[in-house]
């Protein structure tokens, strides 16, 4: 996995600057994702969610907006990412630096886990390992959401090729993942895609439509909620 230590503090920073020109920020995706995860989960209430590869918390924000009842756990293996997150002062929220193989929690512990535009960062002999341990902690009911970048999208390549923090990283194409998935034990993959259009021009009017474009293979990101 990278390490994020030396742009901890800039990262948001850095992340915004090589948003611009989508006319979207940061903010926008990490919200964006929770309200995907609210909406699937209508009635939750009082769960434990863990983001694995949490960096700053930026989804913690979100999920204290969103669903302010449940428990949410945040780690990371970048000391000074964790650090920043833990000056968001979030409720309900606890951040912990981990060594990125083992998650530091029991079987069976945890309601909904998100991992967010994480494992493109991962050396990819380690995936397997890590989707088998995201399964072991999450309950037979929970559910699993892995967002990743669009392999296929042209402006995602270009803002994925000139961002400081993601230089050398190999996009995953959800075929792959697909795969990792149903080998480490989830039974249930569930293919989406999201984010279409720049916030710029023309564009801007048709971001309200997304939702009806889920399936078409062209979105910026996809997601895949798994279940056992």
């Amino acid at each position: 996995m990278n390490n994020f230590d030396d742009i901890a503090s800039e990262y948001r920073d850095i992340h915004n600057e090589n948003l611009k020109v989508t006319g979207l920020s940061s903010d926008f995706f990490a919200e964006k994702k929770i309200q995907i995860i609210t909406q699937d989960n209508p009635q939750a209430d009082n769960l434990k969610i863990l983001d694995f590869g949490c960096g700053d918390g930026i989804l913690e924000i979100y999920l204290n907006k969103y669903l302010s009842t449940c428990s949410c756990f945040g780690i990371d293996p970048s000391n000074k990412s964790i650090a920043e997150a833990k000056k968001k002062n979030l409720i309900n929220t606890t951040f912990s630096e981990f060594n990125g193989l083992q998650i530091p929690f029991p079987n069976n512990f945890f309601n909904i886990i998100i991992v967010a535009q994480v494992l493109h960062h991962i050396d990819r002999k380690n995936h397997l390992s890590a989707i088998k341990e995201i399964c072991r902690v999450l309950k037979n009911d929970g559910s699993l959401y892995i967002f990743e970048h669009n392999p296929y999208n042209p402006l995602t390549k270009y803002i994925v090729k000139t961002c400081v923090f993601d230089k050398g990283v190999q996009l995953l194409r959800p075929k792959y993942l697909s795969s990792h998935l149903n080998t480490a034990g989830f039974k249930k993959n569930t293919l989406n895609y999201m984010s279409f259009f720049p916030n710029k021009y023309f564009f801007k009017k048709l971001i309200r439509y997304e939702n009806y474009l889920k399936k078409i293979p062209l979105g910026a990101q996809y997601y895949f909620k798994s279940c056992k």
